[in-house]
């Protein structure tokens, strides 16, 4: 069991907080609390252990809804940081742990919902058949880190990118990428970090292409447009 499992195993209702994005696992997230509703489940929740779920809830069902559907994946988060405004609202900073499956609502006085909930991780899998994969993906990302710092022209040294278990890793490169929520909770959604890791693996090439593409283009511009060749006036 991860240490997020771990935090979260007693812990079977949520307060839930739908919103129009995704959340990983090990995601940072800054949010602006200004609705009393939410006001008040800050309040509740910094009197007990700082998490709540985050669901995923599309514009299209909120005209027809005001709560993600039973059976939705969500993610639990858990407040790191508050700063109080003078009237009221708050910014926090949160971290998604776990990723949970909406069991049934619960009826109660609360301004917000609760959920009674049951998290899960990524199916067990081969580990000799995972650590190549996780390797290779870990890899390319550090390659495309490294070539994206050199293209901006920082002078600074890039900082090392550490490695991780591939299933924290397959969040961590996921959260990286400008997806759309949809294809996001698709990846949430997955139980297998070989799948999600083959399908980021395949992101992860379109963009060393358009990066060596964009290089040349620079390379080109730089030697005005001619590529190094001898200019005929």
């Amino acid at each position: 069991m991860s240490e997020a499992l771990g935090k979260l195993q007693e812990l079977n209702q949520l307060p839930i907080f739908p919103l129009p994005i995704v959340l990983f696992p090990n995601e940072l997230l800054p949010l602006h609390i200004f609705e009393p509703r939410y006001k008040k489940m800050l309040e509740d929740i910094q009197e007990g252990n700082n998490i709540f779920g985050i669901s995923y809830f599309r514009a299209e069902e909120a005209v027809t809804s005001n709560r993600p559907p039973i059976g939705s994946i969500g993610c639990a988060t858990e407040v790191k940081e508050i700063q109080r405004l003078p009237d009221g609202r708050s910014n926090i900073l949160t971290i998604g742990l776990a990723r949970y499956v909406i069991e049934r609502y619960v009826d109660c006085s609360k301004p917000y919902l609760i959920a009674e909930v049951s998290y899960f991780e990524d199916d067990e899998e081969d580990e000799e058949l995972l650590k190549p994969l996780a390797d290779e993906v870990f890899q390319t990302f550090v390659k495309i880190a490294k070539m994206a710092h050199e293209l901006s022209g920082e002078r600074e040294k890039m900082p090392e990118i550490p490695p991780a278990e591939p299933q924290i890793l397959s969040f961590l490169i996921g959260a990286s990428f400008n997806l759309s929520p949809e294809e996001k909770y698709k990846l949430l959604q997955t139980r297998s970090t070989s799948e999600r890791l083959s399908h980021l693996s395949e992101k992860l090439k379109e963009i060393i292409t358009r990066i060596e593409t964009t290089a040349k283009t620079v390379k080109v511009a730089q030697s005005n447009g001619h590529a190094g060749r001898k200019i005929e006036f």
